[in-house]
Formats: C-alpha cells, structure tokens, sequence
C-alpha cells in the first residue's frame, strides 16, 4: 500500500476514534499500535513503550507542570476578578473602557495562567454580567471573552510554543519572544473590532456606572502587581542567562503559590490540594498526549508516510506565499479536531524543514501556527472557549456566543495576513534581545 493513502487511512481513523469521544492520547496510541501491528507484525510493539517514553523522557518537559501549577494557583484564586476590577477602575472614565478592561484582562491573565478555558471562566465570570448591565451586545460580551481567553496559548509564557520548542529543537527563549508582539497585535485588533461593533450598533460610549477614586483606583493594584512582577521576572531571568526554562517555571510556580497564601489567603490544605491536583490532571493529560503523539509520528516514519508527506509537499511547483496558504488551511483544519498540543507535537517536526526549505523564519512560523491553533479554539466542532463561555452565561444560547466569536476568528485571520506582509512584527524583538540566528 502507497505510504500517502496509509497516511490518510491513519488521519481518517483518528477522527473517527475522537468523534466518539475517545481521549486524544488514547485514539493516537491505538491507532499507532494497529498500523505498527498490520504493516510491521507484533515484533514492532517492543519500540512502543520506549517511543512513548522518550516521547516524555525530554528535561525541557519539566516546565510544562510547573507552569500549569502556577496557573492553577492564579486561577483557583479572586486574581482575575481583581485584574478586572483593577483596569475597569483605571478605565472607567475611556470611552469603551469596559471592552478594553475585558479583553486587557484576558490577555494579562492568559499569560499568568496560560490556559485558555481558565481565562474565560475566571474573566467571563466578572466580565460576562458587568458587559450586559451596561448594555453591550450578549455576542460582543461573550465573543470577546472567548476569542481574549486564546491569547494565553501566545503570549509568554506558553505551554504550546515549549512544546513547539521541544518539538522542533528550537530555542524556547526566542519562541517566548517571537510571541510578544503578535500577541499584542491580536490583543489590539479585538479591541478595535470590540468598540466598532458596539459603536455601530449604537451604543452609547458616554454612558457612565459612577466614578472611582483615586483611592479606589489604588487600593487594589497591591493584589494586582505582584502577579504581573511574576511575569516580569520569569521573562528577565530567561533572557538575562539566569534561568532555564525549566528553572524559571518552577520559580514562578512556587511565587505564585506564596502569592495566592498571602494576599488571599488560600492556605487551607483542602484547597492546596485542589490546585496540585488539577495541576497534576492537566500535566499527565498534555504528557500523554506529547507521548502519543510522538508513537504516532514514530509510526508514521516507519511507514514513510512522514517522509511522502515531506517529498510531495516539497515536489509542488508553486510559489512559496500559496505553499504557505496551503499549510495555514491544514493546520486550520486540524486546529477544528485536535487540541494544540496534539497538533503542534505531530505537525511541526513534518513542516519545519519544508518551512525552512522555502525560506520561511522557523520562529515566525511558530506564531502563525499557534494563531491557527487559537482560532481552533474558537470554532465549532472543539471550540472549547465557547463550551466554557456557555458554561459560565447559560442564559446566552450557543449560537449566539459563536456568532459573537466570528468576527474575532477574521481579527486572527488579519493578524496572519499582517505577520506575513511584517514578519519582522514576530521576528525583531528575538533578534534585537538574543542576537540573529
């Protein structure tokens, strides 16, 4: 059998096992173990376990839990609501303040908690009914908050680009860097979208819910700015040579717990146990599927279909910019099915060389899959922000939220368009900071 339609019979029963609701790193696995068995004999499942296991077996893998601590700590704590009601009262007097304040939130509390449902329940929780009191449209007040909840798989610190980084043997300072200015770019352009919606639908922007102090405006920035020194600190010791990723995050994570015991109090056994925990679900759950993914790409290698993929990929005869749209709808698609991590750990090292082949930057494109990957976030059949949203403001229909969304998943397709005619908008600041490549 041609090694492209083993690939696609590989694709299609992937789908098939995750439509039914399968975990992602069980239907790799066993799709992995089937084809290793049918073309290679049962002698090929004595490299699975240790394919799975050097899979995981990677150093750089440690900052993955500590990271997902030190969001679980922010995230089990009033920090988003703090966060909120910090910039809702610098802001209250800007027109729009209120959008501003929601999706400023969302990207600030992203990059603490770099969890995109985490974001969106702990802002959407505050920002959801403070939106409809004031009268802004349900779909604006739901779609922001669902399309701001994805900036956390961007801005630094990320989870998906030390993946990426792990994946594709790439540095995980300069993916930490690439993804700052995008990610303020994307931030930008659902502000602007957010306070053209509502202008054109005629809402009011003088419309006032009262005044804050000064006093007011103050006394909440002390549980507010140490959160923000955190990531700060994790960015200055990595760039600075006084850290590795790995060290970094587990320093961050130990701060952020020291930090949600002493300004909110959260030193209840019961409690700490509930964010260790969660943290340990969500760690074991992206390590299995990194492990699964890496038996899947192993498969794939063995029957040559990597390699096919690759040649045909490569044999086009078309211009670069169309082999680059070509990639963007795949990735696209696979963002619709599959969760990030997934589709990072068994893409990037495939298109990395053919990337690079064609002249591409590997840290620019880094950004523009991790943009795809936020966009399958916010798009039926997974969109996994909306299920959250929907969860937290049950009263606003599903398709209302996802109407709502739309017009940011166009904002992050703009923000692709505006990366490839400005590379340098993901690429300067690495070069600037760590020197070119």
């Amino acid at each position: 059998m041609e090694p492209l339609v083993i690939g696609v019979l590989a694709a299609v029963l992937v789908i098939i096992l995750l439509a039914t609701g399968m975990p992602v790193a069980f239907g790799l696995g066993l799709v992995s173990i089937i084809f290793l068995v049918a073309f290679e004999g049962l002698d090929s499942l004595t490299v699975v376990a240790e394919t799975f296991f050097a899979g995981i077996g990677e150093f750089s893998l440690v900052s993955i839990p500590m990271f997902i601590v030190m969001g679980a700590a922010v995230a089990s704590s009033p920090a988003g609501k703090d966060l909120f009601e910090a910039l809702d009262r610098w802001l209250t007097r800007v027109p729009g303040g209120l959008i501003i304040s929601n999706i400023g939130a969302c990207s600030v509390f992203a990059a603490l908690s770099g969890s995109s449902p985490a974001t969106c329940a702990a802002i959407g929780k505050m920002g959801i009914p403070e939106m409809q009191k004031r009268g802004y449209p349900d779909g604006l007040a739901t779609g922001s908050i669902a399309a701001g909840g994805t900036l956390g798989i961007l801005i630094p610190p990320s989870v998906t680009m030390i993946v990426y980084g792990i994946s594709t043997e790439t540095s995980i300072g300069r993916l930490f860097l690439a993804g700052v200015f995008p990610g303020l770019l994307l931030t930008g352009l659902f502000m602007a979208w957010s306070l053209y919606f509502a202008w054109k639908n005629g809402f009011d922007f003088r419309q006032k819910i009262g005044a804050f102090s000064w006093r007011q405006k103050f006394e909440i920035l002390p549980r507010v700015l140490p959160f923000l020194a955190i990531i700060i600190g994790i960015l200055f010791v990595l760039y600075g040579g006084v850290a590795t990723p790995s060290e970094a995050a587990g320093v961050g994570a130990l701060f952020c717990l020291v930090l949600v015991a002493v300004i909110y109090k959260i030193i209840q056994p019961k409690k700490i146990w509930e964010i260790l925990s969660s943290s340990t679900r969500e760690s074991v759950m992206i390590l299995m599927i990194i492990g699964a993914s890496a038996l899947f790409a192993y498969t794939l290698s063995s029957l040559f279909v990597t390699q096919s993929v690759a040649e045909y990929i490569a044999a086009l005869d078309v211009n670069r910019w169309v082999l680059m749209f070509m990639i963007n709808v795949f990735l696209l698609v696979a963002g619709f099915f599959l969760p990030p991590v997934a589709v990072i750990v068994m893409t990037a090292p495939i298109l990395l060389p053919i990337i690079i082949n064609a002249g591409f930057d590997p840290y620019w494109f880094a950004v523009i899959l991790t943009i795809n990957m936020e966009i399958g976030l916010i798009t039926p059949p997974v969109g996994l922000n909306l299920y959250v949203i929907n969860g937290i403001a049950p009263e606003i229909s599903l398709p209302t939220i996802l109407k709502g969304a739309l017009p940011f998943m166009l904002c992050m397709v703009v923000g692709i368009i505006i990366l490839c005619v400005f590379p340098e908008i993901a690429t300067w600041l690495p070069n600037e900071v760590m020197g070119n490549r």
